[in-house]
């Protein structure tokens, strides 16, 4: 599944890939040291939506910036190809 993501740097349309992107965020979590519980609470989302995010089921772009701000990452890090 992909999903059209407007890059806030450029304004052009990307396709992205969102199991990728979960596997980034899971990762990037991972190395920071955050479970996911602690990403939640820090990015003021559930478990759930962290988990459906990872597993590449979700990437909607307001979650994704919460939580490119909670890892102190820029949100084209997350969604790079």
């Amino acid at each position: 599944m992909t999903i059209s993501l407007k890059r806030l740097d450029q304004f052009e349309q990307d396709s992205i890939d969102v199991s990728l992107v979960g596997s980034r965020v899971r990762s990037i979590r991972q190395t920071v040291g955050y479970s996911i519980d602690d990403l939640a609470e820090t990015c003021g989302l559930t478990h759930a939506e962290i988990l459906e995010i990872e597993e590449g089921q979700d990437a909607d772009m307001g979650r994704l910036n919460r939580i490119a701000a909670a890892l102190q990452v820029s949100v084209s890090t997350l969604a790079e190809r």
